[in-house]
């Protein structure tokens, strides 16, 4: 998932995006526990209007965002195969990009991680994201943290794969992919107003076998 989570030459357009962070991230983990509890109460206390009651049943929500997350099944599993991207230097960089995607949740949401190796074995970075959809917007979000940023995008799924898209100024970073036959191409774009887009990466991940990752393996109570 190097793509989605400025890799290279994209991540160097992450820097003045408002809504992408560094530092002081971390720290926001310090609240959840209040957070939780406020949230606990608020949901006990406060009225709910006659209009918003069937929208805040938890299990009518899931079941939204489950049937909807259905147009990215293709996607699940695990993925393998050759990946390059375009360094600040204009140098062409290979690496072997590896991807395992799977539902959670109940399948209300879609788990992903990447991982880029270089030629040596090493890994060069591992990236994090979430799939999402909002029954009341009706629209698909996808949460990427990679590299010490984070970053928060509209993702449409399309017939065979799925396009989104980065807002960097005047430019638009557009990643398009396809998933077919067992093999899952994707390449990002730079898009400039007035001129030709230009690639920066591109991958063709062969898929090598099922994951039962992430909701395997959860913790037993006792």
């Amino acid at each position: 998932m190097s793509r989605r989570f400025a890799p290279n030459q994209a991540r160097a357009r992450y820097d003045s995006h408002s809504q992408l962070h560094d530092g002081g991230y971390v720290s926001k983990y310090q609240l959840i526990p209040a957070l939780a509890a406020w949230l606990v109460v608020a949901t006990v206390t406060l009225p709910i209007p006659a209009s918003a009651q069937g929208q805040s049943d938890p299990a009518a929500l899931i079941a939204a965002q489950k049937t909807a997350l259905e147009k990215f099944a293709r996607m699940d599993g695990v993925w393998r195969g050759p990946a390059w991207t375009i360094l600040p230097s204009g140098e062409k960089h290979n690496i072997t990009q590896t991807e395992r995607i799977g539902p959670f949740l109940d399948g209300s949401i879609k788990v992903i991680e990447g991982r880029g190796y270089e030629g040596d074995g090493r890994v060069g970075f591992n990236a994090f994201g979430v799939i999402s959809y909002s029954p009341e917007t009706k629209s698909y979000r996808i949460r990427s943290h990679a590299m010490g940023r984070y970053g928060d995008f509209a993702i449409v799924p399309t017939d065979d794969g799925y396009q989104w898209e980065i807002p960097a100024g005047p430019m638009t970073i557009r990643y398009t992919a396809v998933i077919k036959d067992g093999v899952l191409k994707e390449v990002g774009d730079r898009i400039a107003p007035g001129k030709e887009p230009a690639r920066f990466f591109e991958m063709a991940l062969t898929r090598i076998g099922d994951s039962d990752w992430p909701a395997a393996n959860a913790v037993p109570a006792k």
